[in-house]
């Protein structure tokens, strides 16, 4: 039978991130009951408004936590676990300018010929291509890796610590693994946005993700492998 091990006092850093968290999910809860979708939709939720420039600051600081940690780990656990942590640093300082499509609205630049002709929105960035018929946001960068970050946030935080081969796994991959407190925030945000319908509800829902993986890798449950 799986329990769930009690959530550990917030840190600073923690008390921020989790209430800019709740703080998001009651806007977005606000803005619904009270019937202003237009104004979440074009302001709150817009394409480079607070949250969505919010997702990629947090995603950029997270890489930074992670290339920091992969620092640390040269000298503690040695190269392999400090080099998959500067992956998953690389990986996150991907997301972050994925997230902005690489400044190209901010800096008003033109897309090459190639996002020209193959990207939907005509931007330089690679989940919005068009390969075929074939969408990379609604399949590669959409269904499946919500599966992957949604085993990642509820199902590894229940087995890790009861499920030896699952922890050897995990920290022989130097993957910094959830919390309690992460999962329950996962569960908490998926209730909210799948209750909620209004266009664009995705954006605070994946701000909230980013604030989730910036407290995870600063305090994961397994800090003594990974950090």
């Amino acid at each position: 039978m799986f329990r769930l091990n009690a959530p550990s006092r917030l840190s600073v850093a923690d008390s921020f991130l989790f209430g800019m968290a709740n703080a998001t999910l009651l806007f977005t809860v606000i803005y619904y009951i009270t019937g202003l979708h237009d104004a979440f939709r074009f302001g709150f939720a817009t394409e480079d408004g607070p949250v969505e420039w919010g997702t990629a600051i947090c995603l950029f600081l997270s890489s930074l936590v992670l290339f920091r940690n992969a620092f640390a780990l040269r000298g503690k656990r040695g190269l392999t676990a400090a080099l998959l942590t500067g992956f998953y640093g690389l990986l996150f300082f991907f997301a972050s300018g994925e997230e902005i499509s690489w400044g190209h609205r901010l800096f008003n630049w033109q897309a090459s010929e190639f996002f020209l002709q193959n990207n939907a929105q005509q931007e330089t960035n690679l989940h919005n291509l068009v390969v075929g018929d074939v969408k990379l946001v609604k399949t590669l960068f959409g269904s499946g890796l919500t599966v992957v970050i949604m085993l990642y946030l509820l199902i590894l935080p229940l087995v890790y610590s009861r499920l030896g081969f699952v922890r050897r796994i995990a920290d022989a991959l130097a993957a910094p693994v959830p919390d309690t407190r992460h999962m329950l925030m996962t569960v908490a945000a998926t209730l909210v946005i799948l209750s909620v319908q209004m266009m664009t509800k995705w954006e605070p829902y994946e701000f909230v993700f980013s604030l989730m993986t910036l407290s995870i890798f600063l305090k994961p449950r397994n800090a003594d492998k990974v950090t």
